[in-house]
């Protein structure tokens, strides 16, 4: 393998009824901030079916170019269809480096790709740079359970492939006015080669489609909160709030509240404007998953509480004593408004 023949960093981008998700958005500010340090074009990739508004949204951010696979093929995500059309185009254009959302698609689709390429992949990334001393991406991610936390480089071969986490960056401001150029590229896949086939898509209960990643204002739970019944207390200040709730792995571990719910390193990454972690310690695996919140307010009686290093505003109190006051203050205060 020539590594010099592969340039330009791609920041792929999932769709969904040929909308853009949030998290190749927030892959975009990272991603220009990595291209300039190596010197090379910043591309975002989207595979899908009817991609005008979502090509649309991308070309508002600040990329130099983006590479549309469009067709009826991909309406839906099909594992066998995506990897062979990013496949493809991998091998036709050489990217250094392709960013990919760690959602259920992408860490589907990024190993599959990694495999047909022989290269490398890390999963799950909370941190990305590049290596000064070699000039690769420099990966970080959780390790040995959240208690550390790994640097991976990718010398040897290309592209260097890593999924991040959705939460984990901000998205940038778009601009209506900003123009980048679109090269469309028509990629079929033979019949015989696609052999998952969609049959039927099944919603699930309302609980389980709670969108964490794009709630401003998150409310979570944990061991604290004493009994089940307690958490009631979590779901009624999230309510006053206007924002989504939230619990750590104990008590979605406890039958609580639903997975869908859980943040942390083993669940949701998030990153609101507000975060109040209600009777949560604060462990390296829960922070993990929302440090990159804008204001972190922690209620916590043990004064020591690890939670406290990265709030904004501590509150040391029983959290059962806590909230109701809180909820009845802010009831008040959106009464008087």
């Amino acid at each position: 393998m020539n590594k010099e023949e592969y340039k330009n960093l791609w920041v792929y981008i999932e769709t969904e009824a040929g909308k853009a998700k949030n998290v190749g958005l927030e892959l975009l500010g990272s991603g220009r901030v990595l291209a300039d340090k190596l010197g090379e074009k910043l591309i975002a990739v989207i595979v899908g079916n009817n991609l005008e508004e979502a090509a649309k949204l991308v070309a508002s951010y600040d990329v130099d170019e983006i590479i549309l696979v469009e067709g009826d093929v991909y309406s839906h995500y099909n594992t066998d269809s995506y990897t062979n059309a990013m496949y493809q185009l991998v091998k036709r254009y050489k990217p250094s480096t392709i960013l990919i959302g760690a959602t259920n698609n992408g860490r589907d689709m990024g190993p599959r790709l990694a495999c047909r390429l022989e290269t490398g992949l890390t999963a799950d990334c909370t941190g990305l740079d590049i290596d000064e001393k070699t000039g690769n991406v420099a990966w970080t991610r959780p390790a040995f359970g959240g208690n550390l936390m790994a640097t991976i480089l990718c010398p040897d071969t290309r592209p260097q492939i890593g999924t991040v986490r959705p939460g984990v960056f901000k998205k940038g401001a778009p601009d209506s006015e900003r123009i980048s150029p679109v090269i469309r590229e028509n990629i079929a896949i033979p019949s015989e080669a696609a052999r998952v086939k969609l049959l039927q898509t099944i919603r699930e209960t309302a609980g389980a489609l709670v969108d964490l990643e794009a709630a401003e204002i998150i409310v979570a739970g944990g061991r604290g909160l004493g009994k089940s019944e307690n958490f009631s207390l979590v779901q009624k200040l999230a309510k006053v709030m206007g924002g989504a709730v939230a619990a750590s792995r104990a008590l979605v571990d406890a039958g609580w509240i639903g997975h869908s719910h859980q943040v942390g390193q083993t669940g949701k990454t998030v990153g609101p404007k507000i975060y109040v972690a209600c009777g949560i310690s604060g462990a390296i695996q829960h922070v993990a998953g929302m440090s990159s919140s804008d204001i972190v307010v922690a209620i916590n009686n043990d004064p020591d509480a690890p939670i406290f290093n990265v709030a904004d505003y501590c509150v040391v109190g029983d959290v059962c004593e806590v909230l109701p006051v809180l909820i009845e203050e802010i009831h008040c205060i959106k009464t008087k408004q």
